[in-house]
């Protein structure tokens, strides 16, 4: 469990920051999560989302939005992204589509979740509304894995802040598929393969870990109280489990740094570069079972 407090090497710093600087692929794909809108509120599928700055507000119809890798790069590692903003909105260019454009130079196959916002002025959804819209994503992306080069069995999910109490949410209490169920995409697994929180909320964090707990990446800055106590918790209770999990603290950053390119911090700036590492180390190339 490496406890990390980093100085950079200039290069490293300058690779991160080129990787890190993402540019909107032209008219990504976007997917309905259910094509007549979320049960029980089909009704409101046709309402548009508001956007202004880095949010996005007003989700009645979820959605992901589809970052493949070219086909001779690509892993067959896959990851939804869940982006965070409270459940009042979610910010979802700097924690949605710049980690999901990242993810996918790195052979991944990413992609990026909205979810309906139990938070917002007026809403009437819960935060199980915002758990199911996770547990959909989950798979649907399972579901079309032959279509998009995807192992159904390294699927992952990561989450910031307040998506990452989502992750939290369907990691150890995931719902099971229905082998008979009417819709197939509902037949799959919800099941996440790995995790990765990054500032999480404390939403989710089980009082025991099970065994068979997916394996995490977790990060934050400790003078980012809650969600630095949060990670201590449940990495105490990840190792009590004997469930293999890799914890970055940083001493300094606070919250929402994003992709790191709001941070001046050099550990900041280049955190993706641990997210990869870890990626490349248990995921992509994963080591030998003994």
């Amino acid at each position: 469990m490496p406890f990390t407090i980093e100085i950079a090497p200039l290069l490293l710093l300058i690779a991160t920051t080129a990787m890190a600087q993402t540019t909107m692929p032209s008219q990504p794909q976007v997917i309905r999560l259910w094509p007549n809108g979320a049960p029980g509120f089909e009704n409101r599928r046709d309402e548009p989302e508001q956007a202004q700055s880095y949010w996005v507000r007003n989700v009645h119809n979820p959605s992901l939005t589809v970052f493949l890798p070219p086909k001779e790069k690509a892993t067959g590692v896959a990851i939804i992204v869940v982006p965070g903003g409270g459940h009042r909105e979610l910010v979802f260019n700097a924690e949605g589509r710049d980690p999901a454009i990242y993810l996918s130079k790195l052979g991944i196959a990413a992609f990026a979740l909205k979810y309906r916002l139990s938070r917002e002025p007026g809403s009437p959804y819960t935060i199980d509304d915002a758990r199911l819209d996770a547990v959909r994503a989950m798979r649907l992306v399972r579901s079309r894995a032959a279509e998009w080069n995807i192992d159904p069995n390294r699927v992952g999910i990561l989450g910031f802040s307040a998506g990452g109490e989502l992750v939290s949410m369907i990691a150890y209490n995931h719902d099971k598929p229905d082998p008979s169920a009417p819709d197939p995409i509902d037949r799959q697994s919800a099941r996440p393969n790995f995790q990765l929180l990054v500032y999480p909320g404390p939403l989710g964090i089980p009082d025991v870990v099970p065994a068979d707990a997916p394996h995490a990446f977790v990060l934050a800055a400790n003078d980012d109280k809650g969600p630095s106590n949060t990670l201590l918790t449940l990495v105490e209770r990840y190792r009590q489990a004997n469930v293999p999990i890799e914890f970055h603290l940083f001493a300094h950053g606070s919250h929402a740094f994003n992709m790191g390119d709001r941070s001046q911090l050099v550990t900041i700036h280049s955190w993706p570069q641990r997210m990869a590492d870890w990626l490349q180390d248990n995921v992509i190339n994963p080591p030998p079972k003994t």
